[in-house]
């Protein structure tokens, strides 16, 4: 019979250890140099113009340092309504999004792979329509509306989209401007779970389709639904060029309006805007952060 004493190593000493095995030596770490320069010019490029931005709003003619800029902008005539016409268009485009392009990567993903390059292409054409191009062919149909749908029930449809309290035009247009970015936010959201082994353990368990997508899917989707959410604010509330030639007060307009008259009013509007815009963004990635380390 083979002997079962473990094999020695000749000058160990019986019962020790052995020795452990000789690392070897890792490359030096070199400097990376071209991080700190891009990171550097990153924050030239951003913080630069936001820096100005902030000392014309803060220096008064005559009178040096001064905050007023900033304490009429809740009294500005028109303030509260735009902004309030903007996040509740907002809201609408959000969850209009979120209804037409999550079910179809949903079922794209399970059911029919082969499909996704179309569902991709058709999501991220609107990148390469100009805005001006897009809102072109809007006007073009609702002036082209009243003249051929007098006699018919869809006239008072065409007019509604129009009104100014809530011109659902606006939301319509703002979907299909958001369809990209909510594409690449939810399917790279989806592509991080196993989705499939998800969905048919639910349904082996005698789960419904649409108890399967409320339930098991959505809940592990809910910081790429919240990109896609933040991404498609952003959008509403900076875009300018399709209110502006339909005629809408939304707030990039009330801020452009303004800039004749208050243009220090209308910067610090703007800055505002945007800082807020940044917490949005720290505390969205801040959730996402929390929900991957709890994962």
């Amino acid at each position: 019979m083979a002997s079962l004493t473990p094999q020695v190593s000749p000058g160990t000493a019986p019962g020790a250890a052995p020795a452990p095995a000789p690392s070897r030596p890792g490359r030096p770490r070199r400097p990376r140099v071209w991080r700190g320069a891009v990171l550097l010019l990153a924050a030239v490029y951003f913080l630069v113009p936001l820096i100005a931005s902030f000392v014309f709003t803060v220096k008064a003619p005559g009178r040096g340092f001064s905050l007023d800029a900033y304490g009429q902008i809740f009294s500005a005539e028109g303030f509260g309504g735009s902004l309030l016409l903007s996040l509740g268009l907002g809201l609408a485009t959000i969850v209009l999004v979120l209804l037409l392009t999550l079910p179809a990567v949903v079922a794209v993903r399970l059911g029919a792979p082969r499909l996704r390059p179309v569902l991709e292409v058709v999501c991220t054409l609107p990148l390469i329509v100009p805005p001006i191009t897009f809102v072109a062919g809007i006007s073009t149909v609702l002036r082209w509306g009243p003249d051929y749908l007098a006699t018919t029930p869809l006239y008072q449809t065409m007019i509604a989209v129009q009104n100014p309290d809530f011109p659902v035009v606006l939301v319509l247009a703002y979907v299909v401007l958001a369809l990209p970015f909510a594409y690449r936010s939810l399917d790279a959201g989806l592509g991080a779970i196993d989705v499939r082994t998800l969905s048919e353990a639910a349904r082996n368990l005698g789960a419904s389709w649409p108890h399967v997508l409320l339930r098991v899917i959505i809940p592990n989707m809910r910081s790429a639904m919240a990109s896609a959410s933040f991404l498609t604010l952003a959008l509403v509330l900076g875009e300018f060029t399709i209110a502006r030639l339909l005629s809408f007060e939304t707030f990039p307009n009330w801020i452009y309006r303004i800039s004749g008259s208050q243009a220090q009013v209308s910067v610090a509007v703007s800055v505002f805007s945007l800082l807020i815009t940044w917490l949005l963004l720290l505390a969205l990635s801040s959730a996402g952060a929390r929900q991957r380390s709890g994962s």
